[in-house]
């Protein structure tokens, strides 16, 4: 295998052709970040979170891989990834893993002790979510904690203290996780049943429509308190409601439970994300 056909494999592996999971990861690490930087962080401290989304993400991927490629075998949308196809080893995966966590590593070192401490955990979260799944009745909430611990990170390296609105930004996350990972897993709902795995559109059953929605409203009233609490400005409000708005759109999306319609509105969540931070930014510029 040349080595351009090697590294077109490392990237899909990576996801890196499919960036909505970097998106879903960095957008509540983002909220901390400006948050704990009372709306201007340091950029070397953007830079940093920013890269190293990218780079755990990449990792998780990697992982996430190698743990389901017997299961992947099984599923015609997954079937044909690098590491379940065969084009690439499972060693090699698990030494891209590796590389990935290093480099995370590396580029933490500037900050302080307490903040690299916590990218203990972190990594961990990380590299065993993809195997909560075979026992753990609710994976997104997992995930929701794997996908959020940027959240704790950010306000440790900038005010080398963890304060209680950090942790309600990361049940917030939760919340928001296990609406639109519901939404994906509804589109894998079949394949999940024949393989055995676990998922929340599973255990919601025929209700999963009303859960979903039911997460958004909580991490959006989460959300509020948190604004109210820290006495924020009006467009910070002003982006929760459009988040709002986007929410009810996902619902006119995947109420009637099509495979296509639900992908759509787990894509989609880019938005959310993207909307209660530009009311955060814009709220500290006023």
């Amino acid at each position: 295998m040349n080595p351009g056909t090697r590294l077109r494999l490392y990237f899909q592996l990576m996801r890196l052709d499919r960036p909505i999971g970097i998106l879903l990861l960095l957008w509540p690490t983002l909220w901390a970040v400006w948050i704990a930087g009372h709306g201007r962080p340091a950029w070397h401290i953007v830079f940093i979170f920013v890269f190293g989304t990218v780079l755990m993400r990449s990792a998780g991927c990697v992982i996430n891989d190698y743990a389901d490629r017997d299961f992947d075998k099984h599923v015609k949308r997954t079937r044909e990834r690098p590491l379940t196809s065969g084009k690439l080893s499972p060693a090699e995966g698990l030494w891209l893993a590796a590389a990935l966590a290093v480099v995370s590593l590396l580029l933490i070192l500037p900050l302080n002790g307490f903040t690299i401490g916590l990218s203990v955990p972190a990594v961990f979260l990380a590299a065993s979510y993809p195997y909560t799944k075979r026992f753990f009745s609710i994976p997104q909430a997992y995930l929701g904690i794997a996908f959020g611990f940027g959240i704790p990170m950010a306000f440790a390296a900038q005010l080398n203290e963890v304060p209680p609105v950090a942790w309600w930004l990361l049940l917030a996350n939760i919340f928001w996780c296990i609406a639109y990972d519901t939404e994906y897993a509804m589109v894998d709902r079949d394949d999940d049943i024949h393989l055995g795995i676990h998922s929340s559109a599973l255990l919601f059953g025929r209700y999963e429509v009303v859960a979903v929605m039911v997460c958004y409203a909580a991490a959006l009233c989460i959300l509020c308190f948190i604004g109210f609490a820290c006495h924020f400005a009006t467009p910070y409000f002003a982006g929760l409601l459009v988040a709002g708005g986007i929410a009810v759109y996902h619902f006119t999306l995947i109420r009637n439970r099509q495979r296509e319609a639900c992908f759509k509105a787990f894509l989609h969540n880019n938005w959310f994300g993207a909307a209660v931070f530009a009311g955060i930014a814009v709220g500290y510029s006023t």
